[in-house]
């Protein structure tokens, strides 16, 4: 890897940088706007259209994957192939808030924290990337040649915040042959890049009993619903934060009234792990409960929602944080690292072998809460960073 670019070169990216802010701007206040909760489907569709129609004025071949459940995956090619590598940039276009949350907080800005449902994850780091991309001269209308720039394939998702159950296969198939993949997550609140994740799994467990009478043959019932009470606390105890490891019983439901035994019970696990053993070890005794049983007569059926190997720092992973980093001292600003709890799709580029660098969208925090912001100050030297990192990783060799 090479060191920074010029600094004339740097000069020349945070100009242009600060020249599309108020585009960026704009544009933030249109997307964060529309509902775009992960299972509503039509909200996540028109970001995604809106997404389209901006990928084709910047001049990317755009291919659009669709769903019937979720929002369509959409992955935009530009630059041609040459002999340095190819870029992964990823995003995600859904976000975990419901319907009508715009309607009660809609987009704002308070000085310069812009605030609003989905602005730092990932809304704000989507539209960095299409920042960067017109920063580097990327334009169907060719009013600027491009900079000296590698191939780079961006791929917008709408299922990343349910774990990517529908795009992981197209990412998959993506990150085969990639030189690097860069994860347009919004930074740590301190503005650090995430070089490490834990890994995720979720689980829904169907839980069938037998329905009696509560009151006149009690005996007569298998509930499910004790059954999943049973589980849960057993599921718990597995937690062991001390080594990473951290189990969650999120939704647990079931039963149809206080007179009868409950027929049946559905519960959602999470599995947090922060290396590939812990994991496999954590969810071999999720499994062992979730399959056995402690109510005689009780059967469980088990599906996978989601699975996530941790994202672990390489020797590769730490010459791309050394190139960002070399990128961000010749910007003027101090860039740190650290490691997360939460999984992205860089779990899924760095579990196929490609060097990955996560947290390159703007600083915000309080993500998946009313209280989410993005840090306005941090647009322009963030989108100068990206778009420097994307230059020098193609003058690699």
């Amino acid at each position: 890897m090479v060191a920074a670019l010029a600094r004339s070169e740097l000069d020349v990216l945070r100009s242009l940088s600060a020249q599309a802010l108020p585009a960026y701007l704009r544009d933030l206040e249109h997307v964060v706007n529309i509902d775009s909760g992960s299972y509503s489907k039509p909200g996540v569709d028109r970001v995604v259209d809106w997404t389209n129609d901006r990928l084709g004025e910047l001049g990317g071949t755009v291919e659009r994957h669709p769903h019937n459940e979720f929002g369509a995956t959409l992955v935009a090619t530009f630059g041609e192939a040459k002999s340095g590598p190819t870029i992964l940039m990823l995003a995600h276009a859904d976000t975990v808030f419901d319907e009508g949350t715009v309607r009660t907080r809609p987009f704002s800005i308070e000085g310069e924290r812009a605030r609003g449902p989905g602005v730092y994850d990932m809304k704000g780091g989507l539209l960095l990337g299409l920042g960067a991309l017109g920063v580097l001269g990327f334009n169907a209308a060719n009013t600027r040649a491009p900079l000296e720039s590698p191939r780079v394939v961006l791929v917008v998702n709408s299922d990343e915040e349910i774990g990517s159950p529908a795009s992981t296969p197209i990412i998959e198939q993506l990150a085969d042959g990639a030189g690097a993949a860069l994860i347009l997550e919004g930074a740590r609140s301190n503005g650090d890049l995430v070089t490490a994740r834990a890994g995720m799994m979720q689980l829904r467990i169907t839980i069938d009993g037998r329905a009696a009478h509560a009151g006149v043959e009690p005996e007569r019932g298998r509930s499910a619903i004790l059954e999943a009470a049973h589980k849960a606390v057993a599921l718990h105890a597995l937690s062991r934060p001390s080594v990473g490891v951290t189990v969650n019983v999120g939704e647990l439901h079931g039963g149809t009234r206080p007179s009868i035994v409950a027929e049946q019970a559905v519960m959602t696990v999470d599995l947090r792990a922060r290396d590939r053993s812990a994991q496999e070890d954590a969810t071999a005794a999720i499994m062992a409960i979730a399959e056995g049983s402690t109510v005689a007569g009780v059967t469980s059926r088990v599906e996978t929602l989601a699975l996530h190997q941790p994202m672990q720092p390489s020797d590769s992973s730490q010459r791309l944080l050394e190139l960002a980093v070399a990128q961000a001292d010749g910007l003027g600003f101090r860039l740190g690292y650290t490691a997360t709890g939460g999984a992205s799709d860089g779990n899924t580029t760095s579990a196929a072998g490609v060097p990955t660098l996560d947290g390159l969208g703007p600083v915000g925090g309080n993500a998946h809460t009313a209280d989410e912001y993005l840090d306005l100050g941090s647009v322009v030297p963030r989108m100068a960073l990206l778009a420097a990192l994307l230059l020098a990783i193609g003058r690699a060799r």
